[in-house]
Formats: C-alpha cells, structure tokens, sequence
C-alpha cells in the first residue's frame, strides 16, 4: 500500500516493530508528542552510539560503572543482568577511550558490543522512563 502512496499509520509500543517499518516516527507520551523524525534523526538525537558489556565477574560491575562514567561522562545504565551495563556516546571515539577505560582499569569483559541507539534508548532518553505500561511495571 505504501509503495501505491497510501499513507500507513502504525501505533504500538514495540519500538522495534516502529524502527522496522516506519519512515517517519512521532513519539506521544503520556498523550503529549516529545518529538518526531526519521528513525534515524531520532536516533542521532540521543548520540552517536552505545557500549553495551557483560563484565566476566560481578565484583567488577562498579568499577566499570565508574570507569565508564568517567571515560563518557555519561549515566551508566545497570541492566536487568547482573553483569551487564550500556552506556551512551557522543562520538565513536569516546566509545573506543570508554573500552580502553575498561582495560586499562583491569576489568575483564566476557562480552561488549558497540551499536547505534534503540528507539527504546531514545524513549528513555526523551521521557525519563521506559516503554513499558505502568499496570505491567507494578
């Protein structure tokens, strides 16, 4: 239909679905729109990228909280995985000096990946809080 001109509008609340098929996005929270663009721009607008990790040893998750705070000077975000952490970068050099933070600091990685923001990222980022409804949160 979209090919033919037809517009489509899409609501839902799974971002990647949203960053799959839109080309255009409009972020409403709580029934107010924070913010509209291509997938893109949105991602853009929250950094260039993101330093996603699994530390080898649990003991050293807050050091490497301090060490990436201090190499991005960006919040550190402690996921769900006790072993896991993300970080926001501005620039890709700061991803690669928030790795080198790491080494240098001795913290052992079993796993990292360097990526472009989520559109959930950007939610976040956008509204202070994630996209899961309150009645499923409580």
């Amino acid at each position: 239909m979209v090919k033919r001109g037809t517009t489509v509008v899409l609501t839902t609340q799974y971002l990647e679905e949203a960053d799959a098929l839109a080309d255009r996005i409009v972020v409403i929270d709580r029934g107010r729109v924070v913010a509209e663009g291509r997938p893109a721009d949105l991602k853009l607008s929250v950094g260039a990228g993101a330093v996603r990790l699994r530390v080898a040893d649990a003991a050293q998750r807050e050091t490497a909280v301090r060490l990436l705070a201090d190499a991005t000077g960006a919040d550190v975000v402690r996921e769900v995985d006790p072993l896991a952490l993300s970080v926001r970068t501005e620039t890709d050099q700061q991803a690669v000096s928030a790795l080198a933070a790491l080494v240098e600091g001795g913290v052992e990685l079993s796993d990292f990946s360097i990526g472009r923001p989520t559109l959930d990222e950007v939610f976040l980022s956008l509204t202070g809080h994630d996209t899961t409804p309150a009645e499923e949160a409580a």
